[in-house]
């Protein structure tokens, strides 16, 4: 356990070390995974798959996808590409999903957080309600 903690720990300080100025700078990250590799370190693949699920989760919080059962106008997906950057800073990137199955209206999912205003989970929710 006490070798999980510590591979957790260096890998948090190695996600901050990963980031300038609030973006992820890809000639540390190759360098430090470079050097991990070489040194190869006690639980070091501990630390690298720490370091792994730290960076997707960090990610993850500046990608946005929006399912909707039909492709969306274009004022509508300027709209909320404003309101998400508003939200969640400039440097967001969004992912356009057409899903048939959500019947109508949309799904918007960054990282763990989740908007549904689908019709399918409307349904679902009045479903579970009877």
């Amino acid at each position: 356990m006490k070798g999980s903690k510590e591979a957790i720990r260096i890998a948090r300080q190695l996600l901050r070390w990963s980031f300038d100025d609030g973006k992820v700078n890809p000639d540390r990250v190759r360098a430090f995974i470079k050097k991990l590799g070489e040194d190869q370190p006690r639980g070091y693949m501990a630390i690298l798959a720490a370091y792994q699920r730290m960076m997707r989760l960090e990610l993850e919080k500046k990608h946005a996808v929006v399912e909707s059962a039909e492709k969306l106008a274009d004022a509508i997906r300027d709209e909320l590409k404003k309101d998400l950057q508003k939200k969640y800073g400039d440097d967001m990137t969004i992912e356009y999903k057409e899903t048939p199955n959500l019947m109508g209206g949309m799904r918007v999912r960054v990282g763990s957080d989740v908007w549904d205003g689908s019709v399918k989970a409307r349904l679902e929710s009045l479903s579970s309600k009877l």
